[in-house]
């Protein structure tokens, strides 16, 4: 049975003192026994406090970034390495999130970079796929999804898929408001499972988790999250209300 994995990405908001109080409301509502694995994905500069005052709670909260860079160190102006990250407390990662892609323009390659290197470190890594609006109203869904997870996956060993998260990011539903219907959802995580299986085979396709990440809120999560394949969340805007975000943690227990 796989556990479902709920992550709250707060993308670039929060001050030091929201970002304290956001998560320590997280860590008291988690508690001992979240029955979900749940995770939070500050922004860079407030990893490091985040990490002691979940250590200081007892937290089964995980430490989670927002992108890392594929090289160990050297001179790279802005970017942050993996070392850095787990200096930080970090042990879950993003990579090929919708904006990365489609904002900052990172490229399948590069992607698969940061794939394979947040892997090489032990850490898991939750790689992002997803289809924007133009390519959805062309038939294309299937074809991008199976597209961006191959070669998001590239190099990626059997045993590394231990470590990795699929996130299906329909990304015309990302802070839009707009949701894909329950049956929309499953049918995409249905075909990136069958993805998985023509990789890696039958087993690892069933034992991979795949979340939803295109606007999940209190009011719909419980209906996506009982689908057969959708075995979690990414959330955004609702990540960012501490309420709310615990709301999806309870509706995936």
């Amino acid at each position: 049975m796989r556990t479902p994995i709920i992550g709250g990405n707060w993308k670039m908001n929060t001050t030091a003192a929201t970002a304290r109080a956001l998560a320590q409301a997280v860590a008291d509502g988690v508690g001992d026994s979240p029955g979900a694995q749940v995770a939070i994905f500050p922004p860079f500069v407030y990893l490091r406090e985040i990490a002691e005052l979940l250590r200081a709670s007892n937290s089964q909260v995980m430490l989670g970034a927002q992108d890392a860079y594929f090289e160990p160190d050297g001179a790279f102006t802005g970017e942050v390495s993996i070392t850095m990250l787990t200096d930080s407390g970090v042990s879950i990662v993003l990579a090929g999130h919708s904006e990365r892609r489609h904002v900052i323009g990172e490229t399948d390659a590069l992607v698969n970079s940061k794939v394979r290197a947040v892997l090489d470190a032990g850490l898991t890594c939750i790689l992002c796929v997803g289809e924007t609006l133009a390519q959805r109203e062309a038939g294309h869904t299937d074809e991008v999804n199976r597209t961006q997870t191959v070669e998001g996956l590239k190099g990626v060993t059997p045993q590394q898929m231990a470590n990795v998260v699929i996130a299906y990011e329909p990304v015309w539903a990302i802070g839009t408001g707009k949701t894909a219907t329950p049956a929309d959802a499953q049918d995409a995580h249905k075909k990136l499972r069958a993805v998985l299986g023509a990789l890696h085979g039958p087993d690892i396709a069933a034992t991979t988790r795949i979340q939803y990440g295109g606007s999940m809120k209190a009011s719909n999560a419980a209906e996506l999250l009982a689908q057969p394949d959708i075995d979690g969340g990414l959330i955004g805007g609702a990540s960012l209300k501490a309420d709310e975000f615990l709301s999806i943690i309870r509706a995936a227990r």
